[in-house]
């Protein structure tokens, strides 16, 4: 298939209930969905069962794993499909927690390999909205080892030796492997992590599912050998936000994340970059140009540009975006 035929792509999303869900994709993201507590909506993965389709122009209704095997390295660029092949390496999502998520931590690239035969979750939040006092559990507050932090779990005073840290939009934080986190209560935010779905739980409030009925499974037994136990000094990602440029954001070996505000038309080059490109629209609202096309982008919108474009044009009087490659 010719590179030629390739475009900016939109996809559906999927929409995941979730006990700690709320309503505000639909209210703050203008997301279309039925049901109530939507938790996450997955804008672009290739995550076994849950793929999503293309939503607009001719490819309209294929997988990545369908585009990727018909364009090879013109959809996802050379040196990525040379390392991971047709698996789409990053998943893209945006996440309302009206009740906090359970405190959890995701295993490294060898262990998921091997207990799981899948990637490790590496990830990272950016904070586009928090009520007052919203907070993030990220790390420990003090040093703790497997015996004392087995002692907290039993006595369930986990939540005493972890760290809360109150967040507000724009706030940034990288969670590799092995860090333990949660998102609060009242923090809408937009992630990008790995293709992964392995999650360890390791304490969930001892509540029950509305749907179930049950308390959901908890992972401690796999999670102890996970865990880093270090405290860090800090654990917040510090940025700059010089307008209409490119801000490096987190750049980690599983993916690149910058932060864009784009006041004026931006000419973006990508043509000494071997990947895609994934804009995630985290306020306000922008037009993409592309060969004579144009595509509107507007907050809690993705779209994705496959390696074989190298130059698009984006043009808003006020908008911010997260810039994602390889």
């Amino acid at each position: 298939m010719r590179k030629e035929e390739l475009y900016p792509i939109k996809f559906d999303p999927i929409f995941k209930y979730r006990l700690w869900g709320g309503n505000k994709l639909k209210t703050n993201l203008n997301k279309d969905y039925k049901g109530k507590n939507i938790g996450e909506s997955w804008e672009i993965s290739d995550v076994k069962g849950d793929e999503t389709k293309v939503s607009n122009g001719e490819l309209k209704g294929q997988t990545l794993k369908e585009l990727i095997t018909k364009y090879k390295g013109d959809f996802v660029g050379n040196s990525v499909y040379k390392n991971v092949g047709t698996d789409f390496p990053i998943l893209i999502k945006f996440i309302d927690a009206e009740a906090p998520l359970s405190i959890q931590v995701h295993p490294s690239n060898e262990l998921a390999k091997e207990r799981h035969n899948s990637f490790g979750k590496n990830e990272m939040w950016y904070v586009m909205g928090a009520d007052k006092d919203a907070e993030l559990i990220v790390g420990f507050d003090s040093e703790m080892d497997k015996k004392n932090y087995q002692k907290h779990l039993n006595d369930n005073t986990i939540l005493e030796v972890l760290h809360h840290e109150k967040v507000s939009k724009g706030d940034a934080f990288y969670i590799p492997t092995g860090r333990v986190h949660a998102i609060g209560a009242g923090v809408l935010l937009a992630e990008i992590q790995q293709t992964s779905d392995i999650t360890y739980r390791i304490y969930d409030y001892n509540r029950k599912d509305k749907i179930t009925g049950k308390e959901r499974e908890l992972h401690t037994d796999l999670a102890i050998d996970v865990i880093d136990f270090k405290r860090y000094d800090n654990y917040k990602t510090n940025y700059e936000k010089t307008l209409n440029k490119s801000n490096v954001l987190v750049h980690s070996p599983y993916f690149k994340t910058n932060f864009i505000k784009v006041s004026k038309a931006l000419v973006k080059d990508y043509s000494y970059l071997d990947s895609f490109v994934i804009y995630m629209c985290v306020s306000g609202s922008l037009e993409l140009n592309y060969k004579a096309q144009s595509y509107d982008l507007s907050v809690g919108e993705t779209i994705l540009l496959p390696a074989a474009i190298d130059t698009v044009e984006l043009t808003s009087l006020s908008a911010e975006i997260l810039e994602i490659y390889l």
